[in-house]
């Protein structure tokens, strides 16, 4: 009996970037297919083909739902599960009135475990397989977050975020504690299973330039690894880093002069950001996250997709859980289209699955794993129902392509679009 399970489905995926190549680079199947074996993909092709090939494969046929790779969230904060859409602040008193005091609870090893088994279990059923997140100064916190995903079989991302100023007691460490917890963790995690250790500085108003240099030392330790923070989210958090540090360029200028700038940094938001940070960003080709939900919610601003892109750097999408108002990736592409028509441009709906597949996993650096149907790469994929609403299926029925047929469960869809989601292979929902 073979081990081979064949999925069939409308099946979508990409040969290129589209934000670059256009449409063109998509590759859509009405009656396609892949093959899983052993959590990976095997082969991807049209029904016919593979049924022909592995005749004697078990078949799982998705009818006309679309099969696609597990959406990336590539910048989460999961300790905030519980506290998303809080109402009514602005970045830095959101933090000091909602964030700071959660984030305290997480010295609780039991309460870490909790939202972290809830919100990856809300992220898988929102079609999220694969997510990058803070988590708090707390070790354990660290700990619940990979277990919790270690039990599911999940690939994530994730670290110790660090501040040693600028927060509550309780929620500070210090440069050398920063740098001994982030490296012990690193030597616990990092490569082990499906997990990846993230160095996440949380950003440079919370962390002294000690801490920056430690964790920029750490780092230079370890360039395998990837570097996440924030950067540039709203121009009264860019007035307060001018402040403190006076001698900085310009907002990056706080990392790079504490070797936090590289090829394998990841950086939050990038809204505002001056012209020498973008030709820095794209020379040494870090990657920026977008987070739509979390720029319109909290009044941070527009993102310069378009002139992003055209310009080279790298660019990924998230939820910014719990900053962003939705744990869902349609949601998120949704705000992304909006954002980007009120900067003049209309992405297209190709463009929107991409950044929320391969091109977060580009962003992460985890292309070759996740966030494509490629054969080889690990089956962490999902089905959606094109018409999981009435509304969504009386316009989704009047389309003339999959782009028109897909749009609708982009702009209104939710957790009920996702009709099954499985994480190397296995069905999780």
């Amino acid at each position: 009996m073979s081990d081979i399970t064949l999925h069939l489905g409308q099946t979508l995926w990409f040969t290129d970037n589209p934000m670059t190549e256009g449409p063109d680079a998509a590759r859509f199947d009405p009656r396609g297919a892949i093959a899983v074996q052993d959590g990976h993909v095997l082969a991807r092709g049209t029904a016919d083909d593979l049924r022909r090939d592995h005749p004697q494969a078990a078949v799982e046929d998705h009818g006309q739902a679309l099969i696609l790779p597990g959406f990336i969230d590539a910048h989460v904060h999961y300790p905030q599960t519980a506290m998303i859409a809080s109402w009514g602040k602005r970045l830095i008193d959101w933090l000091n009135t909602y964030t700071f005091p959660e984030e305290m609870r997480f010295g609780d090893a039991d309460y870490a475990a909790e939202i972290a088994g809830r919100y990856l279990d809300l992220a898988l059923a929102h079609g999220t397989t694969t997510m990058c997140s803070y988590c708090t100064i707390h070790p354990q916190s660290v700990e619940a977050y990979f277990n919790a995903a270690q039990a599911r079989g999940m690939r994530v991302l994730g670290g110790k975020t660090c501040m040693d100023r600028n927060a509550p007691d309780g929620l500070r460490d210090t440069a050398q504690s920063a740098y001994d917890d982030s490296k012990a963790l690193l030597a616990r995690w990092h490569g082990q299973g499906r997990a990846s250790y993230v160095i996440t500085p949380r950003f440079s108003p919370t962390s002294t330039p000690d801490q920056l240099s430690a964790l920029g030392a750490l780092w230079a330790e370890h360039p395998d690894c990837l570097m996440q923070t924030h950067l540039s989210e709203q121009t009264d958090e860019i007035a307060w880093v001018r402040g403190i540090y006076p001698q900085a360029r310009d907002y990056l200028d706080t990392y790079e002069a504490h070797g936090l700038l590289g090829a394998n940094g990841v950086y939050g938001h990038a809204i505002h950001l001056e012209p020498r940070e973008r030709d820095r960003l794209r020379e040494v080709g870090a990657a920026l996250v977008h987070c739509p939900t979390s720029n319109t919610f909290i009044g941070s601003g527009l993102f310069d997709m378009a002139g992003l892109v055209a310009e080279g750097q790298r660019v990924g999408l998230a939820t910014d859980t719990g900053g962003g108002s939705s744990f869902s990736m349609l949601r998120t592409m949704a705000a992304a289209y909006e954002v980007a028509q009120l900067r003049g441009t209309a992405l297209h709906p190709s463009a929107l699955l991409w950044l929320a597949t391969e091109g977060s996993a580009r962003s992460l650096r985890i292309a070759d794993r996740v966030g494509n149907l490629a054969p080889g790469t690990e089956a962490d994929f999902i089905t959606l129902d094109l018409g999981s609403t009435p509304a969504i299926a009386q316009r989704s029925r009047r389309a003339a392509d999959i782009w028109e047929a897909v749009f609708p469960t982009i702009m209104m869809g939710d957790d009920r679009a996702v009709s099954g989601v499985w994480v190397m292979g296995q069905r999780m929902g």
